[in-house]
């Protein structure tokens, strides 16, 4: 499973034309679900986006979680983050998992979220939507539970 995590000051999105919601300080979270991943990886990657300490102290430190800040996060699913663009001009998504093995996942990353209570905005699973975002940093991280939980 992989998340690019995105420190923003402030983010909305557009959900099939209709507004689905904004937001000030916090993360967006973009999603990615590949065939092999369960509900471990979800609620793994979940607690770990939730609990990043990218936040400015009075020292001017990333050492703040979004808790710290009264951040929120906004979820969106995202099979692209499993794009092979290794051969030609065009990506494939081979290695992106089907909507049956992906929203199952999605929806256990968005269970651990909520059971943080962090406020939190969603995508819709295959919907056309644009989020709009100012990265604050600008701070992106990108994590991949194939390499941080081999360790």
């Amino acid at each position: 499973m992989r998340a690019v995590l995105i420190r923003v000051s402030r983010a909305s999105i557009t959900i099939d034309g209709r507004d689905g919601g904004s937001m000030g300080k916090g993360f967006v979270v973009l999603v990615g679900v590949k065939p092999e991943d369960t509900e471990k990886e979800a609620v793994y990657l979940a607690k770990k986006c939730a609990e990043m300490r990218i936040f400015e102290d009075e020292n001017l430190k990333m050492n703040l979680g979004l808790a710290d800040v009264g951040g929120s996060m906004m979820v969106v699913s995202n099979f692209t983050l499993y794009a092979d663009c290794s051969h030609g001009r065009r990506p494939d998504f081979f290695h992106a998992a089907r909507p049956e093995v992906a929203i199952p996942v999605y929806e256990a990353f968005l269970r651990e979220i909520r059971a943080r209570e962090i406020p939190l905005i969603t995508g819709e699973f295959g919907a056309d939507m644009y989020i709009d975002h100012v990265n604050d940093g600008p701070v992106t991280l990108i994590l991949d539970t194939d390499q941080m939980m081999k360790k």
